[in-house]
């Protein structure tokens, strides 16, 4: 079959993570649905369907049937790579696709956090550190000191939520302060770690030791649930939205993601390199890494209008 030969070869030979896996497939069988009108379609069907006309009705289908631009967008990206695939095989001589137009999409700005609200949660938990000794073994410390972590780690590192569950023991190199990285396309990456964030693993490590009663290896998970299993998408959301609650300061959406987006635009209003960013969170392209700069320029016009004194009285002059 042509999209299970496709998801094998998204799967292994270009590492795609089991999630993007499974996206992909899901879409993939939407549109087999719709070659076949209603069942799975034959790879003679799939590949008739494989048509710019065809394909433009499938668009329209998946706009009325309330997708967003953004959606849809991505359905078509889905195929357009499996097109490729097919003409790399000798089975398709063109790609469709690039004959659709697409829907416009409106330019979104990555969400960020407040600092304020983040350095508050980060000051109101720093007993769990600060007073280790008197309260690890307290009820519920561990599930406290893993939360705390976890947002520690998104925030300071600017890690995808997969990249954080995916941290073995082994990642954090307390000599050299940094923490190895496998990201998207199985690529190895290194970021620095401040000391603080360092020293609160070395007693996340001591703690959870103590809760198993043995020693862990290098190849063991990093984080774990407070009943000691490997960490998993939904308790990182679940964790991420139960930190930054109502009342918190934080609107909008709470995702784990967020956190990553705040750091990076906190470090381009400090003036940090852009490319020195791009490595940091792993990114393909600069032109990824760019999307901040809106972020930086949005905040620098609240700036002028609030503070320059023409800007105050609408540009004319006089007090």
């Amino acid at each position: 079959m042509i999209i299970d030969d496709y998801i094998r070869y998204i799967g292994t030979a270009r590492r795609y993570s089991p999630r993007t896996v499974a996206l992909y497939r899901d879409i993939l069988r939407r549109f087999s649905e719709f070659a076949g009108e209603g069942s799975e379609a034959s790879d003679e069907q799939l590949l008739d369907s494989l048509k710019a006309p065809l394909l433009r009705a499938y668009e329209v289908r998946l706009l009325d049937g309330g997708l967003s631009a953004r959606t849809v967008n991505l359905h078509l990206s889905v195929l357009s790579g499996m097109c490729r695939h097919l003409i790399a095989a000798g089975r398709l001589k063109a790609n469709p696709v690039g004959l659709v137009s697409r829907p416009k999409m409106e330019k979104r700005l990555p969400e960020v956090f407040r600092k304020e609200a983040l350095d508050a949660y980060l000051a109101d938990t720093e007993y769990l550190i600060r007073e280790y000794e008197a309260l690890h073994e307290a009820k519920d410390y561990q599930k406290r000191l893993t939360e705390r972590l976890i947002i520690n780690i998104l925030y300071c590192a600017g890690l995808r939520r997969a990249e954080l569950i995916s941290l073995t023991v082994g990642s954090v190199d307390r000599t050299r302060l940094v923490l190895s990285v496998r990201g998207k396309g199985d690529k190895m990456r290194e970021i620095p770690l401040v000391p603080s964030l360092c020293e609160e693993i070395s007693l996340y490590l001591n703690s959870v030791e103590s809760t198993l009663g043995c020693s862990r290896t290098a190849t063991d998970p990093l984080l774990l649930t407070e009943t000691g299993k490997p960490l998993y998408p939904m308790y990182v959301d679940r964790v991420v939205k139960r930190v930054f609650a109502a009342g918190t300061g934080i609107a909008g959406r709470r995702s784990p993601h967020v956190l990553r987006h705040t750091i990076a635009t906190e470090l381009l209003d400090e003036g940090a390199d852009l490319n020195a960013i791009k490595e940091m969170l792993g990114h393909a392209s600069l032109a990824a890494t760019q999307v901040y700069t809106h972020n930086s320029v949005e905040r620098l016009k609240n700036v002028y209008v609030n503070a320059h004194p023409r800007a105050k009285n609408g540009g004319k002059n006089g007090d």
